[in-house]
């Protein structure tokens, strides 16, 4: 296996059009990255510079410890799943999965014929490898079957199969479960995760979905823009975001945001949002910032219903009153849209409030849980 580096990578379309931007990214050995960022970001781009299929305007791509740059892709030693799959329509699934083995593997025919004895040792060989990962991916018995007679799980098991058989240093995925439906796509996360754990392979997956990133990345690099904006682990994402973009883009329902400014009330700093005002947590980065224009963060999970609160002690600091406009039924919780005077806020609730629409309620906020960004960058403070 082989870890994958973007060094000071940038690709300019034209004169001026950066689809990336200096990018400095270090995925490890084994490791499965998730890029992910909104349509435009460069998330694809970086893939395809990675597999030959861009060439980068500067900087050095590195697989393991060659620079790969001027490396033909058919030589990068990697694979790559498309989100179309592209599969060839006229060959059963057994010819689509050995095809590239028998093109790497498998000379010319006067070779074959002049070299008899060793190219039925390879054809064996193909053989094998091709039942062995059919049979890994559960696709055994659909050898035969052409690709239109595969449902789209099917093609896409068939795509994944023509890329392990390979045994690349590394996994190239390019959004492959976009075209799966909701129930299969949540199925196919946990069995690509389960591949990996099995397999090993330094995995590189785009998506525009952070449910796919927060879900199957060891780490996920959220992209704007053609610049990197965070790199870490999920979890750490998610309670740490870099800045207001990352906050916004990671989390469902998003997160909110408040025009605020930090002031004073005796010994404690607040953070004014006009109808409201919460004190910062002892330590927080801001607290010597009064008078500063900020942008308070909230997520939705940390508003809850006053009368549910069983980890949070509800106080005067950290309860507001709101109405409540709409109420979403999700089954095991609320979706619910509050107003305080100017200010929107979305809040998740337990289901068992007894809350109802147009009903004005007292919430309780995670004191420990809000986020401050400063107003100009966008950066988050702490």
């Amino acid at each position: 296996m082989a870890g994958v580096a973007f060094r000071n990578i940038s690709k300019v379309y034209g004169k001026d059009v950066k689809a990336v931007n200096d990018l400095n990214l270090e995925i490890r050995d084994k490791e499965f990255m998730v890029l992910v960022g909104p349509s435009g970001c460069g998330k694809t781009t970086a893939l395809r510079m990675i597999a030959g299929l861009e060439e980068s305007t500067d900087g050095d791509i590195m697989i393991g410890e060659v620079r790969v740059n001027d490396v033909p892709p058919k030589d990068r030693d990697i694979a790559m799943v498309f989100q179309n799959y592209a599969l060839y329509p006229h060959m059963n699934v057994y010819d689509n999965i050995a095809f590239g083995l028998r093109l790497r593997e498998l000379k010319g025919i006067f070779w074959q014929l002049s070299h008899y004895g060793e190219a039925q040792k390879i054809k064996a060989d193909i053989d094998s490898r091709v039942r062995d990962v059919a049979r890994m991916l559960d696709i055994e018995k659909y050898l035969n079957r052409r690709p239109k007679e595969l449902s789209g799980g099917q093609r896409q098991r068939v795509a994944l199969a023509r890329a392990i058989v390979r045994k690349p240093k590394v996994f190239l995925m390019d959004e492959p479960l976009s075209n799966l439906d909701a129930k299969l796509r949540v199925q196919t996360r946990a069995e690509l995760i389960q591949l990996h754990r099995k397999l090993g392979i330094t995995t590189v997956y785009v998506t525009h979905d952070q449910v796919e990133a927060m879900t199957m990345g060891q780490r996920m690099a959220i992209m704007r823009d053609g610049v990197l904006q965070q790199c870490d682990e999920p979890e750490k994402v998610y309670a740490y975001p870099a800045n207001k973009f990352v906050a916004s883009f990671i989390g469902s329902p998003p997160m909110n945001f408040l025009d605020a400014t930090l002031v004073q009330n005796g010994s404690k700093v607040y953070v004014d949002a006009g109808e409201f005002k919460l004190p910062l947590p002892e330590g927080h980065g801001a607290i010597g910032m009064v008078g500063k224009k900020v942008v308070l963060g909230i997520r939705p999970e940390e508003i809850d219903d006053s009368n549910l609160a069983t980890n949070i002690k509800p106080t005067e600091d950290n309860t507001i009153q709101a109405k409540v406009d709409v109420l979403e039924p999700l089954g095991h919780e609320y979706v619910a849209y509050l107003n305080i005077g100017s200010l929107n806020l979305i809040a998740t609730i337990d289901n068992e409030t007894r809350i109802k629409e147009a009903q004005t309620a007292q919430f309780v906020i995670n004191l420990d849980r809000i986020h401050i960004f400063d107003a100009e960058t966008e950066e988050a403070i702490r």
